[in-house]
């Protein structure tokens, strides 16, 4: 079984086969429901906030809908950045059928400062999907990458190529739509309904 077949059978909420388990029908057994519907996936930064709006059905390959980085210049100041991306997420929400919203949560930052900044990214962002009375789920950068690269420790290339195989998406994505993109993957890979 190649790695593609892997990633189709869990995205499927098929298991991966035991090491005894036979390569051919009744490899898998049900764990899960699958996730169907839509996801915002979406990488909060003042200055650069991705955003990646995928698309689940069953027995399908996720579809990358649209996707976007709400990039807002050094020169203007902090609450017309904070603007700017709440008018991008409700964009994205009001132009879609949006089941859940996918955040990465804040890592851990010394800077005092840093952590203020982003946490008012994450809030214009996370309020325009309360606004519509959406489901949010915050996803550590860790789990993200276990659950879509399969090692906590991944490169940013490396999480970029394979959500990008994932999606079966042709074009390289700016790298905060492939972080938001992977977001919503590891929503959609780990979520229980």
């Amino acid at each position: 079984m190649n790695v593609r077949q892997m990633w189709k059978a869990k995205i499927e909420g098929r298991a991966r086969p035991s090491a005894s388990a036979p390569d051919g029908p009744g490899a898998f057994t049900l764990k899960r429901t699958p996730f169907v519907g839509q996801v915002l996936g979406i990488d909060p930064s003042l200055r650069g906030t991705g955003l990646a709006l995928i698309e689940f059905m069953p027995g399908r390959q996720p579809v990358l809908l649209r996707c976007q980085t709400v990039k807002v210049a050094a020169k203007h100041p902090m609450p017309y950045a904070l603007g700017e991306i709440n008018r991008a997420v409700a964009d994205f929400l009001d132009g879609a059928a949006v089941f859940h919203v996918a955040l990465e949560q804040t890592i851990f930052v010394q800077n005092f400062q840093t952590a203020q900044i982003l946490g008012a990214a994450r809030g214009a962002a996370i309020a325009a999907a309360a606004l519509r009375e959406l489901p949010v789920f915050e996803y550590a950068p860790l789990r993200v990458k276990q659950a879509v690269v399969g090692a906590g420790r991944a490169s940013k290339e490396q999480m970029a190529r394979t959500v990008m195989a994932m999606l079966g998406h042709g074009r390289r994505l700016a790298p905060d739509e492939a972080d938001a993109a992977g977001v919503a993957l590891c929503h959609a890979l780990t979520w229980r309904g």
